[in-house]
């Protein structure tokens, strides 16, 4: 467990401060009525399908919109990566997985080219988490081929050396793909068997994950929950790895690790840590996972919220501008629940507070 926790003792006070914010935020109270409205004008995006919103680890909002039920378990697609980045650091917390210093080529020697690049020596659990594989990508234009090849694991350890792992930022399945065969192979159990068992106190719950030709559960995409499962996750996250009751889940330490950008996406130049996409929303540090067509996980700890918006799976949502339409939704809520008071000091109000 010791990987991980480097840096953890420079960023102790700002985990210091961002408690003493979630603090300050909980002093507010809540106005049903704009919370109510905030959430009825969801409805002006056609695709979106259900919102629910928690605030101090209230669930104040949710919704089903179109048609749509608000409790029915819907594919998140590749919001499952910030899942499956919560399984590795139960995994770790468990003593089941040493670290994210702990070589790849380690937990996975049957699986690697007869030759290997030199590089797959250094690449360690942090890396994939990170994005930072150094892998030639299997997302994008890349994936259909890679889905249709006899053995993903092998694929992805077979792909050339684009850069060095941990330099550049590439997102890929194929990385999360490789982190869930590793805790298949440690343990013997399945990634959504282990999500079932090891987060099951704070809510969260699979209903049904897709496999790979191998029998390994699908790393990076593919996955049913209930959006208050989903919910529930960015809520672990929010309390530092926590249940409501105080148990610990997550190691301590890592929700903050998680946090840290580590690298950028090139197409939106937000933040990425480990699972984790970092952005400003309104003023306010977030954090959130996105999936295919608009599947999203939000969580803004200084404002004690986190959110979560489903939409229609079969519908992009990064080209077309949905999903940062569904950002500035996001910004809306916050400057709903801010009024500047005095010189300097924001206060939360109406919608962000509990």
């Amino acid at each position: 467990m010791l990987g991980f926790r480097i840096g953890v003792l420079v960023i102790t006070a700002l985990t210091a401060l961002a408690t003493a914010t979630a603090v300050a935020a909980a002093d507010c109270r809540v106005n049903d009525a704009e919370l109510t409205a905030a959430a009825t004008s969801a409805s002006r995006f056609e695709n979106l399908r259900t919102l629910h919103i928690a605030l101090n680890g209230q669930t104040r909002v949710a919704e089903g919109f179109h048609g749509a039920s608000p409790h029915a378990a819907t594919n998140v697609k590749s919001a499952s990566k910030t899942l499956l980045a919560g399984v590795v650091g139960a995994a770790i917390q468990r003593g089941v997985i040493d670290g994210v210093d702990e070589r790849v080529r380690s937990a996975l020697p049957e699986s690697l080219p007869p030759q290997p690049d030199p590089a797959l020596d250094v690449l360690t659990i942090g890396h994939l988490l990170s994005m930072q594989a150094g892998l030639e990508r299997t997302s994008g234009q890349n994936y259909g081929a890679w889905v249709a090849s006899p053995n993903w694991v092998e694929g992805v350890l077979n792909r050339p050396m684009k850069g060095r792992p941990g330099g550049q930022m590439r997102y890929s399945t194929g990385n999360s793909h490789l982190l869930s065969a590793i805790l298949q192979r440690r343990t013997g159990e399945a990634s959504y068997t282990l999500a079932n068992r090891w987060l099951a106190p704070a809510g969260v719950e699979v209903a049904n994950w897709m496999e790979d030709p191998q029998g390994i559960a699908f790393g990076g995409n593919q996955v049913s929950m209930r959006p208050a499962a989903l919910l529930a996750l960015g809520e672990l996250y929010r309390r530092g790895g926590v249940t409501a009751s105080g148990e610990r889940l997550l190691p301590d330490g890592w929700v903050e690790a998680s946090w840290q950008i580590r690298g950028r996406s090139r197409w939106t130049h937000d933040g990425y840590g480990y699972g984790w996409f970092i952005r400003d929303f309104g003023g306010f540090t977030g954090y959130y996972g996105w999936g295919y067509g608009g599947q999203m996980l939000y969580v803004i700890p200084e404002l004690a919220l986190s959110a979560v918006i489903t939409s229609d799976p079969n519908q992009p949502s990064g080209r077309t501008g949905y999903r940062d339409a569904l950002h500035g939704f996001m910004e809306e809520l916050v400057r709903a629940g801010i009024e500047e008071e005095g010189s300097a000091e924001l206060r939360c109000s109406a919608v962000l507070s509990g």
